[in-house]
């Protein structure tokens, strides 16, 4: 056990203030558990970087209680679909997918999934929500904060850090560490967490500019514009990306860069240059706000902790922005471990609950790694259909170009490739199954000893909700008295849910036998909760007299399809299902 008094002490220490450590401190926060976070910088971000915000994000940052906070600074879903693929922004456009939902189809599946709308919340517009709300709930922020080391014991960590601005180091002793510093993570590497994957695959380039775009964009309002030019690579696809931060006159474009070569001078005038190129457009005013280089990662952790260090974020996985899935996986892992380690620091669960987080949380990450790099080889037949990627002049790819509107059996070819190419773009656009077909198994799961059925269609575009352990609890619109809400608004705010209906007497009674809070839920005709519509009752899997047992983060722990045989049979199963999850068996 460490000897020297610290300088500091909190239960839990969150070093970086992104989408991971701002949702961290505000969800401890939320259930009482007192956090202190550091960042080496001296405000929140002042770039745009992560923007685009799932269904599933929306879900957790509800039952946080600042959806409607982002809602009110977002840009809304029906401005962000059009995503478009064309020469410049003011030259010829080669198609369009209908993207994040603003396909027709889409836009049903997204209404029936959840009772959130994705949106378009760029992250320096997001970290202040996440932070004030934070620090209102009553997280410590420490700005100027570098984290230098940590040593960690049977009871705690004792953190270094330096205030940049005395120049002094001091310590702050807390009980569990959590290192959601980035891309470059020095929390990740002190605790020797295990990568898998690679670095630097290639080179990109942020551009941040200020410049009135409305007549190429307010008629096909979208996040994204794609611009094919020649000589460009972003991630080897030979495009420069024309992104909308606030409709439609402050913007982001993505450029590439040869990693090889090293970045290119970030000069005004170069970065101006670069604008001038994809939005094809002269005359127009443009005004840098900033540039900056980064690279393209394909990297995970295979394990998200040591002892009493964890990891969040892009911390444990590193990817490229294709797809939007960088601080929603943050936002959710964060999510994950914070009613984890509440639980335990209170003593209501073993400390055993907290490897859960790897368990759960690290398949999710690789998963998205795997997906936005492979999200960036399936825009390159795009450029195919055009012969846009054969070493050629751009003279030449201009006539490629050009004879696709030919009266020609070859022109007629090219223009079916470069359709089927740009709708083949719903894997990254529209993968409504990646946002929200998250399955959990791990020893916080108990399962029912059903066999899993799968999916009925592709998991990657398609959401497939169900009740079984291991899954979200599915959204259905209920009623209580003159008020509609989702059962997802049943569940969460820091305890465990028990969902029954009419005949689960028993279930709810085994409820409140148990040592912890349970709140109860009983969905039926004459009961606190009715379904008016029967969609719960089409959606739920059990039976009236059936039960589930949800976590704190929405997730179904336990399920039993029927009424229990007695209430000594619901008792014991629940209290079994409990201890399990707890990490007490």
């Amino acid at each position: 056990m460490h000897t020297v008094e610290p300088d500091v002490v909190t239960d839990v220490l969150i070093v970086g203030s992104g989408p991971a450590g701002a949702s961290a401190a505000l969800a401890l926060s939320t259930y009482g558990v007192p956090n202190i976070v550091v960042t080496r910088y001296a405000s929140l971000a002042d770039t745009p970087r992560a923007h685009i915000t799932n269904q599933r994000t929306m879900e957790v940052l509800r039952d946080l209680g600042v959806e409607q906070d982002v809602v009110a600074k977002a840009t809304p879903q029906h401005l962000m679909g059009n995503t478009t693929f064309c020469t410049s922004l003011a030259g010829e456009e080669l198609g369009r997918i209908r993207s994040w939902g603003n396909d027709p189809l889409v836009q049903a599946a997204h209404e029936l999934a959840s009772p959130t709308r994705m949106c378009d919340m760029p992250q320096h517009l997001m970290e202040p929500v996440l932070i004030d709300a934070a620090v209102a709930r009553g997280s410590q922020l420490r700005f100027s904060t570098v984290y230098k080391s940590f040593v960690q014991d049977a009871f705690g960590v004792t953190v270094t850090v330096e205030d940049r601005l005395r120049g002094d180091e001091y310590t702050i002793r807390a009980k569990y560490l959590i290192g959601a510093d980035g891309g470059r993570s020095q929390v990740a590497e002190d605790a020797g967490l295990p990568m898998g994957g690679q670095m630097g695959v290639a080179g990109s380039i942020n551009i941040v500019f200020d410049a009135d775009l409305s007549k190429y964009t307010a008629h096909r309002p979208s996040t994204l514009y794609w611009v094919l030019a020649p000589g460009a690579t972003v991630g080897g696809i030979g495009a420069g990306l024309v992104r909308c931060v606030r409709p439609w006159n402050e913007w982001l474009i993505v450029w590439g860069y040869d990693v090889s070569a090293g970045a290119p001078d970030l000069t005004t005038e170069y970065a101006e240059s670069v604008v001038r190129q994809l939005v094809g457009d002269d005359d127009i005013p443009v005004t840098i706000k900033s540039s900056s280089a980064w690279t393209v990662n394909e990297m995970y952790a295979e394990t998200y902790s040591n002892g009493r260090v964890f990891c969040a974020g892009d911390a444990t996985h590193r990817h490229p922005p294709s797809n939007g899935l960088g601080s929603n996986t943050s936002i959710q892992d964060s999510y994950n471990l914070a009613w984890k380690l509440k639980l335990v620091l209170d003593g209501t669960a073993s400390p055993k609950l907290l490897d859960t987080y790897t368990t759960e949380r690290a398949p999710i990450g690789r998963q998205i790694v795997t997906r936005a790099n492979k999200s960036i080889g399936e825009t390159a037949p795009i450029f195919e259909a055009l012969d846009g990627l054969s070493p050629q002049t751009p003279e030449q790819l201009w006539a490629n170009i050009a004879a696709r509107t030919q009266d020609t059996e070859a022109a007629q070819k090219q223009r079916a490739r470069l359709r089927e190419a740009i709708a083949f773009k719903v894997y990254e656009f529209n993968a409504h199954g990646v946002d929200l077909n998250q399955r959990y198994t791990s020893p916080a799961i108990v399962p029912d000893g059903t066999d899993d059925p799968g999916f009925d269609r592709d998991p990657e575009l398609h959401h497939q909700p169900t009740s079984r352990p291991g899954a979200k609890l599915p959204h259905a619109w209920i009623t209580s008295g003159t008020r509609t809400l989702s059962t997802l608004d049943t569940v969460g705010q820091g305890r465990f849910t028990l969902i029954t209906g009419i005949g689960g007497a028993d279930w709810a009674r085994a409820a409140e036998a148990q040592d912890m809070e349970i709140a109860t839920v009983v969905i039926g005709p004459g009961q606190a909760y009715e379904d008016p519509y029967g969609d719960w009752a089409r959606l739920s899997e059990v039976a009236d007299g059936g039960a589930l047992l949800v976590r704190p983060d929405g997730y179904v722990a336990f399920r039993h399809a029927g009424a229990a045989a007695s209430a000594e049979d619901a008792e014991r199963l629940l209290t079994g299902a409990v201890r399990r999850i707890l990490g007490h068996v």
